[in-house]
């Protein structure tokens, strides 16, 4: 049975992107299936409406499994080969536990810079609890990449903790965010990642556009 991953809009959503990002990295082709900005669900999503989404949803041989953490775990359990987790047991708790910050936290950053492929906003104003959050997410990679010594934030392979936090990247090319040197090194690479630029790719020729997040800033 063909898997299908479920998702909203390639220019807006963080989180299909995360999800989609996953089956790339556990190797399951996936049949897309796109909502509407219009969908109530899409909606809820793009505009942080609701605590709980059901974007992006994977179903997988009668399996039904949406919330991208969930995902992560079940392709983890599905391809244990493909190194969506590290081998070594501190590696791996760490690395779901930054995962799961980006996955609860950060509430600051995704409200003041929404996603969204398609603009740039240059010199772009970064407000006091936004940079907060900003300040975390780069010490978490300059941790991660003087830890493990690798291009990637477990080495030198991408793990989930990359595709959790490649919309981070995409943010804050958007937005013109300044970084240090480590942290725009690192930006830079995971910019490179071919799965990646395949989505931005496919976002820019969308037609759809969500008016509230495509305010002038």
């Amino acid at each position: 049975m063909a898997a299908t991953l479920t998702i909203s809009s390639k220019n807006y959503s963080s989180w299909s992107l995360r999800g989609w990002l996953l089956c790339q990295l556990a190797g399951l082709e996936v049949e897309e299936i796109l909502l509407s900005v219009d969908d109530p669900s899409a909606r809820a999503e793009l505009l942080l409406l609701s605590p709980s989404f059901l974007v992006p949803c994977l179903r997988h041989d009668g399996v039904e499994v949406w919330d991208t953490l969930a995902i992560a775990g079940y392709l983890d359990e599905l391809r244990p080969d493909a190194g969506l987790l590290p081998r070594e047991v501190t590696a791996r708790a760490h690395c779901r536990s930054i995962s799961g910050e980006m996955h609860s936290g950060f509430a600051n950053l995704r409200s003041a810079l929404p996603m969204n492929l398609k603009a740039h906003y240059p010199g772009f104003k970064v407000w006091t609890g936004a940079q907060a959050d900003i300040d975390r997410v780069t010490e978490i990679w300059r941790d991660c990449l003087a830890r493990y010594g690798g291009s990637y934030l477990f080495g030198g392979d991408l793990t989930m903790a990359d595709a959790m936090y490649a919309p981070v990247c995409l943010r804050f090319l958007t937005y013109d965010v300044v970084l240090d040197p480590v942290s725009e090194g690192y930006c830079q690479t995971i910019m490179a990642w071919p799965a990646l630029r395949r989505w931005i790719e496919a976002a820019k020729l969308e037609p759809e556009e969500l008016e509230e997040l495509d305010a002038e800033f």
